[in-house]
Parts: structure tokens; sequence; C-alpha cells
């Protein structure tokens, strides 16, 4: 009986502390979003399909497309813009080029907040990679996590 009782606080406390160390859209992401990058891609930006007719004009007002809410920024991880936030906010790292995504130097004010928040973009994704759509596979597309 002890050990069923030991296996079972076990449990109980691996759960919780796998559900505080939990990423979420509205527990973490939305805040460090609302920091890092809103800034050119909140609700001001225009839709996506709005921002690619006229891609020239709005980056040269500094406006990227519109990323602020939870339903806007999972389609640039899942479908139809696969894997977009990840080319974007990628340090390269792992790429076969090495080079880091175009906004992966608005992280953070330095290298170490800079990790730290990709750390977390990482950990909300789940299964992080740079496909585009045609490239994903099923277990691609079973590892993205994306919780609200």
């Amino acid at each position: 009986m002890k050990n069923i009782l030991a296996a079972l606080t076990l449990t109980v406390l691996a759960a919780t502390t796998a559900q505080a160390d939990e990423i979420t859209w509205s527990g973490t992401i939305k805040n460090v979003f609302g920091k890092q990058c809103s800034a050119c891609h909140d609700s001001d930006a225009p839709e996506y399909a709005a921002f690619k007719k006229d891609k020239e004009a709005w980056l040269k007002k500094g406006v990227g497309m519109r990323m602020e809410t939870y339903s806007h920024l999972v389609s640039f991880v899942g479908w139809p813009n696969s894997g977009a936030l990840m080319r974007r906010l990628d340090d390269g790292k792992g790429s076969k080029e090495g080079k880091a995504g175009n906004m992966y130097q608005h992280l953070g004010a330095d290298e170490q907040e800079r990790q730290a928040n990709l750390a977390l973009f990482k950990n909300w994704v789940g299964s992080w990679n740079l496909k585009r759509w045609a490239d994903l596979s099923k277990d691609d597309l079973g590892g993205v996590k994306v919780k609200y």
C-alpha cells in the first residue's frame, strides 16, 4: 500500500511540474510577443494577404503582417504559412547555412535574452522545423503543440 501511495504521489507531482512548465499562448507567448514583436506586428498591421500585395510599401513603414492574436500567430506555424514563424525566429544553429532568421535579433536586447525567448517559442511550438507546407510530414504536424 505504501508503494502505491508513493507512486501516486510521484505521478501527481510530475504532472503538476509538467503543467507548471507548460508554455501556452495565454500564459507566456502573448507577453513575450507583446514585448518583442508587437511594435511591428500588432492590430494596426495588415492581414497577411494585404501585406503580400504591397510588401515593399509596408516594409518601408517598418510594419510586418498582423500576428498579435493567437489565431493570427498560429497560421505562421501550421497552415497556411507553415514554418514561417520558425524560419524568422530561428537562431540558425540547427540549419545548414547557420544563418539566423531575420527576426531573431528582435527576440531580446542581448544574446542571453534572445536565447531565452527562443527557447520559450520552441517549447510552445513543439515540432520546431523550418519546412514549408509542401515539405511537412504527418509526424512534423503531429508534433506541433501551440497550446492556447
